[in-house]
């Protein structure tokens, strides 16, 4: 088939990267947001998908809606067949829907309907889900509501952080991606309505629901933290200032702090929950590199009773 791909972050690469090499399938062109400033400079710089499509010499659409009006002209122009889509960042109208004969088919990174929305394996990890996965599915205007054509699943290791669960089903994900396509274009795969149980939501994680509240259990401290690392990235607050959390532990024996009471040993670091204590293991204070809790704690000078949080 010919295809128009579209995509904007790193995570989106291995899925063109699978259908560029797979030999069966036109890449044509591809659609992505528009360049963006990054940096201290503020530059302007293209987005990783951007930058793999042009250095495989495809032609690269930015515009800055889809429904503009020499956007969809030049859709039309280049009459794909299907457009596979993943974390593109941008609703698309049923005018552009229209376009290919196949549809748009979105690789969504959980088992639907579980996790639609933004940020499926943010919330997968802090909702403490064991299994989750990858799902190929129909785009309608609806919010991930479209036909399923396929599924992988992974499991949620103990110590996964989102950056990590994302990385291994963006891999996992793109082999489905392009088994979806083969089967699309030979007539052998079906899309299949999503079930009207098991939906839940997963809206995009803000900077205030990255917050640690010390008042919860052990187990949920460490899913939030675990969900939000690299982005938005968890957070306390420690003499008035905000200190970001990178890893944590869970530490089951240590029993008898409050919740965000801080008790500092020769090289460890444990914080009071609901439950029993986490041990801090990676933090970042404001205006500083990442650094080992113990040292930051020897650094600061915690002193007897001093706890994190407002």
């Amino acid at each position: 088939m010919k295809l128009v791909f579209a995509g904007t972050p790193e995570v989106a690469v291995p899925a063109l990267d699978a259908l560029i090499s797979s030999g069966r399938h036109e890449v044509a062109a591809v659609v992505t947001r528009p360049d963006a400033p990054a940096g201290r400079g503020r530059r302007l710089v293209a987005s990783p998908v951007a930058e793999r499509a042009m250095e495989a010499g495809i032609e690269v659409l930015r515009p800055l809606k889809p429904r503009e009006p020499e956007f969809l002209e030049r859709l039309r122009e280049i009459g794909p067949d299907c457009c596979p889509v993943v974390a593109y960042g941008a609703l698309l109208p049923r005018v552009a829907l229209d376009v290919p004969v196949h549809g748009w088919v979105n690789l969504h990174f959980s088992l639907l309907p579980a996790w639609r929305g933004a940020a499926p394996v943010q919330h997968s990890i802090m909702a403490g889900d064991e299994i989750t996965g990858a799902s190929t599915f129909l785009i309608e205007e609806g919010l991930d509501s479209g036909p399923v054509y396929g599924t992988v699943t992974e499991e949620i290791r103990p110590t996964d952080t989102s950056g990590d669960l994302l990385t291994r089903l963006a891999f996992a994900g793109a082999g489905l991606l392009a088994a979806t396509m083969d089967g699309i274009e030979d007539g052998t795969l079906k899309a299949v309505p999503q079930p009207g149980e098991g939906i839940t939501l997963a809206p995009k994680i803000t900077v205030e629901d990255a917050k640690v509240e010390w008042s919860a259990p052990a187990l949920r401290v460490d899913r939030v933290v675990r969900g939000c690392t690299p982005a938005p990235g968890a957070w306390t607050v420690f003499r008035g200032e905000r200190l970001k959390l990178i890893q944590v532990t869970p530490v089951p024996e240590r029993t008898g702090l409050g919740p965000a009471e801080i008790a500092v040993g020769k090289n460890s670091v444990h914080v009071g929950t609901g439950s029993y204590a986490v041990e801090l293991l990676w933090v970042q204070a404001q205006g500083k590199k990442p650094m080992r809790a113990a040292d930051w704690a020897r650094g600061v000078r915690i002193g007897a009773g001093e706890t994190l949080g407002a």
